[in-house]
């Protein structure tokens, strides 16, 4: 009897600690993750106001041994329905024929430039010095950027994005994900970059900006020299969007662009090794974000992988003791949890444009998530830090 009493105690702590984590974590869905949905709700019913000025602007790609990606995106970028803009692509040492290519369409196109990085050039990492040479070639002072491997879903993205530029704006978040295709690996990183705009996003949108990507943003000229650049990460090899951005990004100067029709769509990862690579830039940049917002992030992944842990403690408890209502409990906690993030990731990823819906793969994905990015920082440790910064 005094065994059944102590584990009686344990399924209450167990059920106890289940339901304070499911709190926490619908405020967090229903606070933070849901803003771009509620967002896009608020444009549809007039609540914000935009600009009405569409500014000359500059599009600004750096392009190494992209010359099928080149033919492929940049028709969808050049005929953008916007009224003055140029597209200036820098030509990273390419040994393909993007040289080339570019040559070609600017014939064609004559709102493309095309530069080069010198080579030999070390003092900057060799994607950071390619935004450089072409920022310091542009002629427009709003700059947006994206890459070689991605087009935009329709050609009303620079209206949507030129819209958020008022005098009170520097920075312009966008949103861009991978083309929607059958397989797991696909799925999987869908969902990850789903999750990560909800993130950086939805913190964006509660006033407190901490990142962004490079595929889809864009700021002023005049913000990039303010700050000298890249000079303040110049260490690193990446960084020139997520730590820029976290360094200069706040409440009043900050916009997010929502619609669907201003999202980016990049080419899928062909290795899956490619993906793991970048997802590891970014965990090594993200060691020296400031502010808050990243550690209230990992609050989300912390208490959520508790959650799940309490939970199926308690499912195993109680089915040993055969304890149905306790057991039913626990099972209604996960519920109540599934129904929450479903309903909000799904409402998200169509308003976002998105073609599927994340149901049955939700919880898996769910769970890998937090356990893959523990992983890639376990690698990361081992890994020599010089890898990581510039050459």
């Amino acid at each position: 009897m005094k065994t059944i009493l102590v584990f009686n105690d344990i399924e209450i702590i167990l059920i106890s600690i289940s339901a304070l984590l499911l709190f926490i974590q619908i405020l967090y869905y229903t606070l933070l993750y849901n803003r771009i949905y509620r967002h896009n709700k608020a444009c549809v019913k007039g609540a914000i106001k935009y600009s009405d000025e569409m500014p000359p602007l500059s599009i600004i790609i750096c392009a190494r041994d992209e010359s099928d990606n080149l033919l492929r995106n940049l028709p969808s970028i050049l005929e953008q329905d916007y009224p003055n803009f140029e597209v200036i692509v820098v030509n990273d040492g390419s040994t393909d024929e993007s040289e080339d290519i570019l040559k070609l369409m600017s014939a064609r196109y004559p709102q493309l430039y095309h530069t080069f990085t010198p080579d030999g050039s070390r003092y900057l990492s060799r994607k950071k010095l390619a935004l450089t040479l072409g920022i310091k070639a542009s002629k427009h002072d709003w700059l947006v950027f994206t890459e070689a491997n991605c087009k935009p879903t329709s050609n009303q993205w620079l209206r949507l994005m030129a819209r958020n530029f008022t005098s009170k704006t520097d920075i312009v978040l966008g949103y861009s994900n991978c083309q929607s295709n059958k397989g797991w690996t696909n799925k999987r990183i869908t969902f990850n970059l789903l999750f990560l705009a909800m993130r950086y996003m939805g913190m964006a949108l509660c006033g407190k900006p901490y990142m962004a990507i490079g595929r889809n943003m864009a700021y002023r000229k005049e913000l990039f020299f303010q700050q000298k650049g890249f000079s303040s990460h110049l260490n690193l090899l990446r960084g020139e969007d997520d730590l820029f951005v976290n360094k200069v990004a706040n409440q009043s100067n900050t916009r997010v662009e929502t619609d669907s029709n201003a999202t980016i769509q990049m080419q899928n990862y062909y290795h899956h090794k490619d993906w793991r690579e970048e997802r590891m830039n970014y965990l090594t940049t993200a060691r020296q974000y400031k502010g808050s917002q990243r550690y209230l992030l990992g609050f989300e992944t912390t208490t959520r992988l508790l959650m799940y842990f309490a939970i199926v403690a308690g499912i195993v408890v109680s089915s040993i003791y055969m304890h149905w209502l306790m057991l039913g409990l626990f099972v209604l906690t996960f519920i109540l949890r599934f129904i929450t993030q479903t309903v909000i990731i799904n409402k998200t990823a169509k308003s976002l444009g998105h073609d599927f819906k994340f149901i049955s793969i939700l919880p898996v994905f769910d769970i890998l998530q937090p356990m893959q990015t523990l992983g890639y920082k376990m690698i990361l440790m081992f890994k020599s830090k010089n890898e990581y910064r510039r050459r």
